[in-house]
């Protein structure tokens, strides 16, 4: 009888219910959301779900992020900077320029939606954060995983890694629920209605030259931006040459899914109770949601400069896209249009915006590098 006592005793102690926290309970609890959101309301699977499920995990099974634990590892590869780049490169694979090639003027209002990022910054100053957390945090409001991992990483924010990229991942999932109410209370409905005039096509010679000439200049200002943009665009490139089709796949599909699901899941896995329930992460979501309202916000309103100065050839919703969250943005503002007008198609017209705020994020987080004298 003892034994069967022994052992019953021995398996409830060894079950995740003899160290559930009330914390454990509510970290679980958000996983569960987040997945819901992913699963049944479509904000951003590819990254909501992995992320929501390392969330899980490590708020049943803690030690899966203790060293020895399989996440890790993962995380290891966030820490080193590998995953972000890897990242760009797929993201490059995938993404057309065009559209920011036929309207470079859609590198102001990429640049516009930045603002956010130093609103952030002199916000976390102001809530106590040393500089280099607070440059670690502020890049939030670019809406840009992978170069919140890469900057942390960087200045050796590795303590506040987690919650920095769980916020950035999680507003880029949110942007269908937070952009649109800043775009309609900042646009008229006469400015919501505009059409654009259909985009000068672009040739094949133009967008082979594109990645080639960003990367010389960027990486000879900011040679910090190199691992970033130079992975960005080297994908491009594989896109554009259409002399590497097998590489171009790869870097887009197996290689870029390969590592969303590493890092989502890695980083899912920081935001166990201890880590995530106090008062230091709390800021970091609440900054990392200013900075991305402040830089939604500033990208229409340059919008509305635009439009003012073209004589409303501009949409000022477009604006909005020039946070880096890529292609997301870039459908909110074809959404938030259509509903004024469903013949009207911003879409293209959006994608320059989005696509000039990842590598403006990019440089941002390169010449906060360049100012802490990283290397």
């Amino acid at each position: 009888m003892s034994y069967i006592v022994n052992t019953l005793s021995n398996l409830t102690q060894q079950s995740a219910f003899a160290t559930m926290s009330i914390g454990n309970l509510i970290m679980i609890a958000v996983a569960c959301v987040f997945l819901y959101l992913a699963i049944a309301k479509g904000f951003e699977p590819l990254l909501l779900v992995p992320i929501a499920f390392g969330m899980l995990l490590v708020n049943i099974y803690p030690d899966i992020m203790q060293e020895g634990g399989l996440l890790h590892y993962f995380f290891k590869l966030d820490e080193w900077a590998i995953l972000p780049s890897l990242i760009f490169m797929g993201v490059g694979a995938m993404t057309d320029f065009g559209p920011l090639i036929a309207n470079p003027k859609s590198f102001w209002l990429g640049a516009a939606a930045q603002f956010g990022i130093f609103a952030a910054y002199f916000g976390a100053i102001a809530m106590g954060f040393n500089d280099r957390a607070a440059a670690a945090i502020s890049i939030i409001g670019g809406a840009d995983g992978p170069t919140s991992i890469f900057l942390a990483s960087k200045l050796g924010q590795t303590d506040i890694m987690g919650p920095i990229a769980v916020a950035a991942y999680s507003y880029m999932s949110l942007v269908p629920i937070i952009q649109p109410p800043i775009m309609k209370a900042l646009t008229t409905k006469k400015e919501r209605s505009i059409k654009m005039e259909q985009l000068r096509p672009v040739s094949k010679l133009e967008k082979i030259l594109f990645p080639i000439i960003v990367t010389i200049i960027v990486s000879l200002i900011l040679p910090t931006t190199a691992p970033l943009i130079g992975m960005l665009m080297l994908g491009n490139l594989f896109r554009e040459s259409g002399v590497v089709r097998q590489l171009q796949e790869t870097a887009s599909n197996a290689l870029m899914y390969i590592v969303v699901i590493l890092l989502g899941t890695s980083v899912g896995a920081t935001t166990s109770a201890e880590a995530f329930l106090n008062a230091t992460t709390l800021k970091i979501v609440a900054l990392g949601l200013i900075a991305f309202m402040f830089g939604t916000a500033a990208g229409v309103l340059l919008g509305k400069l635009m439009c003012l100065a073209t004589g409303g050839k501009i949409n000022p919703l477009i604006g909005s896209a020039g946070v880096s969250a890529v292609p997301m943005a870039a459908r909110v503002s074809q959404k938030v249009g259509a509903e004024e007008d469903p013949t009207n198609f911003l879409l293209m017209h959006a994608m320059g915006p989005n696509v000039a705020g990842v590598i403006g994020t990019a440089v941002v987080a390169g010449t906060f590098m360049a100012v802490f004298g990283i290397v």
